[in-house]
């Protein structure tokens, strides 16, 4: 389950509780109106698209814009949506956290002293189940290093000075994976940042690669037709002024949801610009 998923139910269930509603419109409306002090100032059919998509995945999940995404996370206990997927842990996983004792041979003089007594609490991972196999059969060194490679998937290795050289950490079974696990929006597109950049003027929020591939908006306006755009664009309008974009979702920059773009809205907004004679 993803982070934005997770958050959304908990944001359903907070309002179960507060409520005592529990159905789809009763929620969006409560959400509606309790969330407007959060500066969240949506109507009630998108929260009833959220419900839909996110608790009863009916459809494919929505995109939501990274400022609203802090405030849903505000709205369940949480500083911001980086604290919140750093720190929350759904109460039923409880169940699935494993603690193993590891004991090295008594042969490894070596390893012995430093290893010989180590307590491995999962727990930071939904979802996560610690493999039968592993479970069931004894582990001397071979076995550490398994566990170890599980445990170091989420560990960015220090950077070096080197040029051209990618930082990157080890995954599960060794395989690497880039430690930028966070990205920003940067005017038409997303791009890769490190979780713990503490620039103020970037609002980081976990990495989505489907948003990065193919959320973009249409820099050249002019280069779209009704034959070429429709069915394949969405827009935002926002003060007399209309973005284009290459998926559904919500604008990044004013926070307002995307719409299909119609014939008229191409042929007004976008286009060859008239050509004005002297």
């Amino acid at each position: 389950m993803s982070k934005r998923k997770l958050l959304i139910n908990e944001v359903f269930e907070q309002a179960k509780k507060e409520s005592g509603k529990t159905s789809k419109s009763g929620l969006a409306l409560y959400l509606k109106v309790h969330l407007e002090s959060f500066k969240i100032y949506f109507d009630e059919k998108t929260f009833s698209r959220y419900y839909d998509a996110f608790v009863l995945g009916m459809k494919k999940e929505i995109n939501v814009d990274p400022d609203t995404l802090n405030k849903l996370s505000q709205y369940v206990g949480f500083k911001d949506f980086f604290d919140f997927s750093n720190t929350f842990i759904k109460e039923d996983e409880k169940a699935n956290k494993t603690t193993v004792k590891i004991s090295v041979d008594e042969d490894d003089e070596s390893l012995s002293e430093k290893l010989s007594k180590i307590i491995i609490n999962i727990t930071n991972e939904q979802h996560f189940k610690l493999p039968e196999f592993v479970k069931q059969n004894g582990l001397g060194i071979a076995g550490i290093l398994l566990i170890g490679s599980m445990l170091v998937g989420n560990y960015s290795w220090p950077k070096t000075k080197a040029k051209n050289t990618n930082t990157m950490a080890l995954g599960f079974f060794g395989a690497p994976e880039a430690d930028k696990g966070c990205m920003y929006w940067d005017k038409s597109e997303y791009k890769l940042a490190d979780c713990e950049d503490k620039n103020p003027l970037l609002s980081l929020t976990p990495r989505d690669t489907v948003q990065m591939r193919y959320f973009k908006r249409i820099t050249r306006k002019d280069t779209l037709t009704v034959e070429n755009a429709m069915g394949r664009t969405w827009y935002s309008k926002f003060n007399g002024n209309v973005e284009f974009f290459t998926m559904d979702g919500v604008d990044p920059d004013t926070g307002k949801e995307l719409r299909s773009s119609t014939p008229y809205i191409i042929e007004k907004y976008a286009g060859q610009p008239v050509q004005v004679e002297e």
